[in-house]
């Protein structure tokens, strides 16, 4: 059984199955706020952490681990349907890469690492092309990751709606209360 961390009604319409970046947990501030804003909302939201992350150590476990994490989240949560995944940077990365194996009902990321910062011709980005679930990706216009003039340029599946926060960066700024609002939005929609 994997260590969660639940905000909001259990019996919500919904539930965001919320991973963190590859830099901080899981309780990590950025992801409290957006956890409790949502439940604020009346949505259910489920936090975990990676197994690197609980095991404390500081490099991110590899990417087959990290899918299968996920995987197994999700196994445990059951529904998918009724499950929205994605998450802060990595965490939604990953969450892109079986949101359509998992069928869950839509896939929401805070600041999706497009490329590394500095190395725009490494995109990571060949599956988003073909991604067939629902997506909504809360990007800040001076994200590093991937910039509005960046992405603008990116050949991404119809599915996936790209909401920007004007000023901000990979934090996507100061107040969260704009990609909170867009994110509680999103779920409703789905």
């Amino acid at each position: 059984m994997t260590n969660l961390l639940v905000d909001g009604p259990e019996g919500a319409p919904k539930t965001y199955v919320f991973a963190h970046g590859a830099g901080a947990s899981m309780a990590h501030p950025f992801m409290k706020t957006v956890a409790l804003g949502l439940a604020a909302a009346g949505l259910r939201v489920v936090r975990f952490n990676f197994p690197y992350m609980e095991a404390r150590t500081r490099r991110p476990d590899p990417q087959v681990v990290l899918l299968d994490c996920w995987r197994r989240v999700v196994a445990e949560l059951g529904s998918p349907e009724r499950l929205v995944i994605g998450g802060k940077s990595m965490g939604g990365r990953m969450a892109s890469m079986v949101a359509d194996e998992l069928r869950v009902a839509g896939l929401l990321v805070f600041g999706y690492p497009f490329h590394p910062p500095g190395r725009p011709e490494k995109l990571r980005t060949a599956h988003l092309e073909s991604l067939a679930t629902k997506a909504l990706v809360i990007q800040g216009t001076r994200d590093e990751f991937g910039s509005r003039e960046e992405v603008g340029t990116y050949a991404l599946s119809k599915t996936i709606a790209v909401e920007w926060i004007e000023g901000g960066d990979h934090s996507l700024g100061r107040s969260l209360d704009r990609p909170i609002a867009l994110a509680a939005a999103f779920i409703a929609s789905l």
